[in-house]
């Protein structure tokens, strides 16, 4: 067994002092030990992209990264996406576009389309659709999914 190492996780602006494996996930580190459920679990092969977060603003399969990787680098998760009570523009999309049926998927959406959009706001349909196919849904079929995405773009990017 490897010793553990001592970190800090910042969360959603919150420090979270813990002791890992150096073999330990993020997702499962943040889940476990972070108690920040939101982010799901796929399939731990950085395929379905259920796992997805922000590390320091760039769209990562938590799965697919160490804990000790995410030392001292700002993590957002989808519980740091609405403000208090007020949804961020795209979780208010995913509900106002039935962007979700299960919602085992959502969370990973949420945060890759946040993270694209707030880098590249003008970001092309084509690409839109690019990179939105790296996730995997096996309710939805994707339409609503895509108009949500459309839409927060939209109000994201404010009136031009």
């Amino acid at each position: 067994m490897s010793k553990k190492q001592p970190i800090t996780l910042n969360i959603n602006n919150r420090d979270h002092k813990i002791e890992v494996e150096p073999r330990k996930t993020l997702v499962d580190a943040i889940r476990d030990d972070c108690g920040q459920t939101g982010t799901h679990i796929g399939c731990e092969h950085g395929i379905c992209g259920a796992c997805t977060v922000l590390v320091d603003g760039e769209p990562v399969r938590s799965c697919l990264m160490f804990a000790v990787q995410a030392d001292g680098k700002t993590i957002r998760t989808v519980e740091g996406l609405a403000n208090g009570d007020e949804l961020h523009p795209m979780q208010k999309a995913f509900m106002d576009h039935h962007g979700l049926q299960c919602g085992f998927c959502t969370p990973g959406f949420l945060m890759l389309a946040v993270g694209v959009l707030e880098r590249e706001p003008d970001i092309s349909d084509e690409d839109l659709l690019d990179v939105l196919s790296s996730n995997l849904c096996r309710c939805t079929g994707y339409q609503n999914i895509i108009k949500a995405v459309r839409a927060a773009a939209a109000e994201m990017r404010g009136p031009r």
